[in-house]
C-alpha cells in the first residue's frame, strides 16, 4: 500500500519528471552528435505521443528542425566534387548559415541568376561514408538490447528498412519522388510540392522551389494566420488517406517539420509537402485490404475484420483484433461506433498496458504483415500525432474511412480488361457501398450527439453531473 501511494505522490512525480528530462536531453545530444540515422531515430519518436512521457515529446521535438551547422569549406568541398564549383558560383547568391536541417542535411536559402529564390538541401559531406557504420552499430545495439531482453528483437525491421533508408542517401531519387508525389496529388488544389531545379540538383544536393510557412503542429501561428485549425487537419488527413488508400506510394515521413501551412489563394489553409526522400509502396492487394480494414473496423465489423486482417497476413482470432487496435493506435469497442480522437486516461492507460504486457504479441503481428506496412505504420501514427497535437478537430476515423471507401471504388473502377457494362455495376456496387457507410456512420454520430444533448439537459436540469472523461467521450 505505501509503495502504490509513493508512486503518486508529489515528490515522486517530479523525481521521475527529472529523470526523464535528464534522458531526452542525453538523447538529443547523442543524435545531434551522431548526425544522420540517430536524428531520424529521435524524430520517429515523437509521433508517440500517447505512449511517451511529456518530457520525451517536447525534448525530442527540436530533432524535426535543428540545423547541425558545418563549416564552409564541407560544403563548397561537396559542390566542387558534385558540379565543380562552389555554390557562390552555382548561384547568384548563396547563404552558408544553414535555416534548417533534415536528419540527413541542412538547408541553406539561395538564389538563382533569374531572381528566383530556392531552398538548397546539402547532403552531409561524410554522411555516406558513415552510413553503413552506423547501420551496424544499431545492429550490434539491438542484439546487446535483445540480449538482456530476449522478446525485444527489432533487428529484423533494421534490416528490412535497411535498404529503404539507404534511397534516401540519393537526393536525384528524392527529386523523382517529389515530381511523381505532385503528379499523383494534384486534384488536391491545396497542396503545393517544391518544384526542383534538375541543373542545381545532384545526388547530394537537391534544390527546390523555396517555400514560406509555419510546421504544421505550430496551432497558434496556424490561427495567426488566419488559418482554420479543423481545415488544416482535415486537409493533412486527406492527403496521406489518398497515398494509402488509393495511389500506394507514401509519405512515410510526414514528421511537423516536413509540412508547412500557409494561406492559400483562397484564404484557406494550403499544405506544402517537403522531404520526399523516404517513400514506401503499397501493393493494390494489400491497399484494397486495408481500404476494407479499415471501414470494417469503423463499422464494427467483425467478421470483415478478421478476414482483411487475415489478408494482410495477420491470422488468429486475437492477433486481428491486436492489428486492428495497433493500426488505430486506441482501444476498440465493439459495443459502440464512436471513436473519439482523444484517448481518456483509461485509453491511454489500456494503450500503455498493451505495448507493455502484449510485446511479444506486438511483435508477431509486425512481422506478420507486408513490410511496407511498417512505413505505413509510422505515416499513420505520425498524422495522427499531428491531429491531437492541433487539439483533435477533425474525427480522423471518419474522413480516413470515407478515403478508404473512395479509395477501394476508384481502384475497382481503374482495373483494366472490364467490360463497359461491368463497369458500371462495378460503380453502382462502390456506390452502394458507400451510401451505406455515409448511413452507418450518421446514425451513429446522431446517436451519439442526442446522448449528448440529453445529458447536457441533465446536467443543467441539475439531475446528473458529467465527469471529464465522460464530457471527452461524448464531444
Amino acid at each position: 500500500m505505501w509503495l502504490c501511494v509513493g508512486w503518486t505522490s508529489p515528490s515522486y512525480l517530479s523525481e521521475m519528471s527529472a529523470c526523464h528530462q535528464r534522458a531526452a536531453n542525453c538523447m538529443v545530444e547523442g543524435a545531434v552528435r551522431n548526425g544522420g540515422l540517430y536524428i531520424k531515430l529521435g524524430q520517429g519518436l515523437c509521433s508517440f505521443n500517447h505512449l511517451l512521457p511529456p518530457e520525451y515529446i517536447r525534448t525530442l521535438q527540436a530533432l524535426e528542425d535543428r540545423a547541425l551547422n558545418r563549416r564552409y569549406k564541407e560544403v563548397d568541398a561537396l559542390f566542387l566534387e558534385d558540379f565543380n564549383k562552389t555554390p557562390e558560383q552555382l548561384f547568384k547568391s548563396f547563404d552558408y548559415e544553414p535555416m534548417a536541417a533534415a536528419s540527413l542535411a541542412q538547408v541553406h536559402k539561395a538564389e538563382l541568376y533569374d531572381g528566383t529564390p530556392v531552398a538548397v538541401k546539402v547532403q552531409y559531406i561524410d554522411l555516406r561514408d558513415r552510413f553503413d557504420g552506423d547501420i551496424r552499430t544499431l545492429e550490434i545495439l539491438l542484439d546487446i538490447i535483445k540480449f538482456m531482453h530476449p522478446s525485444f528483437g527489432f533487428r529484423w525491421v533494421l534490416k528490412d528498412l535497411k535498404g529503404t533508408l539507404a534511397q534516401e542517401l540519393d537526393f536525384e531519387n528524392e527529386a523523382r519522388n517529389s515530381e511523381r508525389c505532385a503528379e499523383e496529388l494534384k486534384h488536391f488544389h491545396f497542396v503545393v510540392v517544391p518544384k526542383v531545379f534538375w541543373e542545381q540538383t545532384s545526388k547530394r544536393v537537391l534544390t527546390a522551389e523555396f517555400c514560406c510557412g509555419c510546421k504544421i503542429n505550430n496551432a497558434e501561428e496556424i490561427k495567426q494566420q488566419g488559418l482554420s485549425l479543423k481545415d488544416t487537419a482535415d486537409k493533412l488527413i486527406r492527403i496521406f488517406a489518398e497515398q494509402i488508400f488509393y495511389t500506394g506510394f507514401i509519405h512515410a515521413d510526414p514528421h511537423p517539420g516536413n509540412v508547412l501551412v500557409r494561406p492559400g489563394p483562397d484564404k484557406m489553409a494550403e499544405l506544402v509537402l517537403l522531404d520526399h526522400g523516404l517513400y514506401e509502396f503499397l501493393s493494390q492487394h494489400d491497399r484494397e485490404a486495408l481500404c476494407k480494414l479499415w471501414r470494417a473496423i469503423v463499422l464494427r465489423d467483425e467478421a470483415a475484420m478478421k478476414t482483411y486482417s487475415d489478408a494482410l497476413g495477420v491470422k488468429g482470432s486475437e492477433e486481428y483484433f491486436l492489428f486492428c487496435e495497433m493500426l488505430l493506435q486506441r482501444p476498440i469497442n465493439m459495443r459502440t461506433l464512436a471513436l473519439s480522437n482523444i484517448l481518456s486516461r483509461e485509453e491511454t492507460a489500456y494503450m500503455k498496458e498493451m505495448a507493455l504486457n502484449r510485446f511479444e504479441s506486438i511483435m508477431q503481428v509486425l512481422k506478420s504483415m507486408p513490410r511496407p506496412m511498417l512505413l505505413v505504420f509510422r505515416n499513420i501514427n505520425t498524422v495522427r500525432s499531428i491531429n491531437i497535437t492541433l487539439g483533435a478537430p477533425v474525427d480522423r476515423y471518419y474522413v480516413m474511412a470515407k478515403s478508404a471507401v473512395r479509395g477501394w471504388g476508384k481502384i475497382q473502377a481503374g482495373k483494366t480488361g472490364i467490360l463497359p457494362r461491368l463497369r458500371i455495376l462495378g460503380w453502382c456496387r462502390t456506390t452502394w457501398e458507400s451510401l451505406k457507410f455515409q448511413v452507418a456512420v450518421r446514425s451513429e454520430m446522431a446517436i451519439v450527439s442526442l446522448t449528448r444533448t440529453f445529458l447536457r439537459l441533465l446536467e443543467v436540469l441539475g439531475l446528473a453531473t458529467l465527469d471529464a472523461d465522460v464530457y471527452n467521450y461524448l464531444t
